[in-house]
């Protein structure tokens, strides 16, 4: 090989972005780059076993504690050998930001054990009280144990009403710890779309005439969704009490559905205090609730949305929502007639 080739060779070797080796047909090195010397602290020279007897990929561990990859590519021309390039690149950043992720990921994960433990655990020493308050208070609206007075009566609503949301929030702490741990245990069959939102719609009745607001329903008539009803009606009803907190006396809410193509598209709207844009992805994160619901003093968890996505897409749907802060908000609920695909899980 003349100077000429040789330095042409050299400057191919430079370029590369990681140390490389040029080895003969017969295991001489014939060239190394800059960064392999410096990489190494070798001198210009490198003993190497031969490249046909190597694993072509593998990972070495240095005596200073650097991780590098390397790399053997076999030189052919012609169904001829002509030799090897070894290439060698310091991957201990790499290696040491892999195991810090591992380390976290096994920390995420213990965290996420003890939370799921306390909450269970805290959601049943909480159930036993509050059963004895509820039974309580039934016993005090029972005339039979004397009349009570206008302001007593109000006291007494009070309570059975905050206990029967405390029972609610206990339920959903539940269910998510449940969610978490194996998802969502769903029962499916047909489900009668315009019945389902029906009997949502009358079980949020009480809030919503309490919240002084007006209802509409506009469900037109389809085929059956392949679905678990109680599921799913525990998703809309949420969507409906939301509605209801947040909306002022004399606002509406409105509850469309139709099918399109394979799915049945279900909208819930309100004209209420509407979500602020930067948190409509976040509310659907469990625990977390939207700026404008906080400041406002609106009770609740970020539980219930955190739980209905889970559930939507556990049938293969999305929920989404919409609207303008200070106008209303909109969720938009897509689900498949025919169900979550043959990869999704179903408890048949």
């Amino acid at each position: 090989m003349g100077s000429e080739d040789r330095d042409r060779l050299q400057a191919v070797l430079e370029a590369l972005p990681a140390g490389a080796v040029l080895q003969s047909p017969s295991d001489e090195v014939l060239a190394v780059n800059r960064r392999f010397t410096a990489m190494f602290g070798t001198d210009g020279g490198a003993g190497l076993s031969p490249g046909r007897h190597v694993h072509r990929v593998a990972e070495i561990r240095l005596e200073d504690g650097r991780v590098v990859r390397r790399v053997v590519e076999p030189l052919r021309r012609n169904g001829a050998y002509l030799g090897a390039l070894w290439m060698f690149t310091d991957i201990s950043d790499a290696k040491r930001r892999e195991r810090d992720l591992e380390r976290d990921n096994r920390a995420l994960t213990e965290l996420a054990r003890q939370r799921n433990t306390f909450t269970a655990a805290a959601s049943h020493e909480l159930r036993t009280p509050l059963t004895s308050i509820s039974s309580f208070g039934e016993l005090l609206a029972d005339p039979a144990f004397g009349t009570l007075t206008a302001e007593q009566a109000s006291f007494l609503d009070a309570i059975r009403r905050n206990a029967g949301r405390m029972q609610r929030v206990i339920s959903d702490l539940l269910l998510t710890t449940r969610l978490r741990a194996s998802g969502p245990e769903l029962e499916f069959a047909p489900v009668d779309v315009p019945r389902m939102l029906q009997d949502a719609v009358m079980d949020q009745m009480g809030a919503i005439e309490r919240a002084g607001l007006f209802a509409v329903l506009d469900c037109a008539s389809g085929p059956a969704l392949r679905g678990d009803g109680h599921r799913l009606r525990h998703v809309l009803g949420n969507l409906l009490e939301n509605a209801a907190k947040f909306t002022p006396p004399g606002g509406d809410i409105t509850v469309t559905a139709a099918p399109r193509g394979p799915y049945w598209d279900i909208e819930v709207a309100d004209t209420g205090i509407g979500i602020p844009e930067e948190a409509r992805h976040e509310i659907f994160t469990g625990f977390v609730r939207a700026s404008n619901a906080r400041s406002g003093g609106y009770p609740g968890t970020g539980l219930g949305l955190a739980i209905g996505r889970s559930v939507v897409e556990q049938h293969g749907g999305a929920i989404s929502a919409g609207g303008r802060e200070g106008e209303g908000a909109v969720f938009r609920v897509r689900l498949p007639i025919a169900g979550p695909p043959p990869t999704g899980r179903e408890d048949v």
